[in-house]
């Protein structure tokens, strides 16, 4: 089992910056892929971004490319989301997701956290 906590969520304006963390525990957080997923109100959950298990690779939706960047720290098993140039279409819950296999596939992943809210004001 995995655990996944995130944090970092809020309340910003468009234009701002927020950074996301899904703090890991339980089974070896290097061993999984990690990715991050949103779910806007009355819209089904999409797909953000991913990266490989040693950080080497990472991937993203094309509506947060250049503005969103996912990192992690397997020190410390957290998983980062960098959230810069915020629009208000930006605004949904945050999830944190853990796979054995890098994918943009919600059915790919095994492991969820609870979500973190971000809101993003005009």
């Amino acid at each position: 089992q995995v655990q996944l906590v995130e944090s970092g969520g809020g309340l910003v304006q468009a234009g701002g910056s927020l950074r996301l963390s899904c703090a890991a525990s339980g089974r070896t957080f290097s061993i999984y892929s990690m990715g991050w997923f949103r779910r806007a109100p009355g819209k089904e959950r999409e797909f953000i971004a991913t990266i490989s298990w040693n950080g080497d690779s990472t991937y993203y939706t094309n509506s947060v490319k250049g503005r969103f960047t996912i990192s992690r720290d397997n020190a410390k098993d957290t998983v980062y989301l960098q959230m810069n140039s915020l629009k208000p279409e930006d605004t949904a819950v945050y999830y944190c997701a853990a796979s054995r296999v890098r994918a943009t596939s919600e059915s790919a992943y095994g492991y969820w956290g609870q979500g973190t809210q971000v809101t993003v004001s005009p």
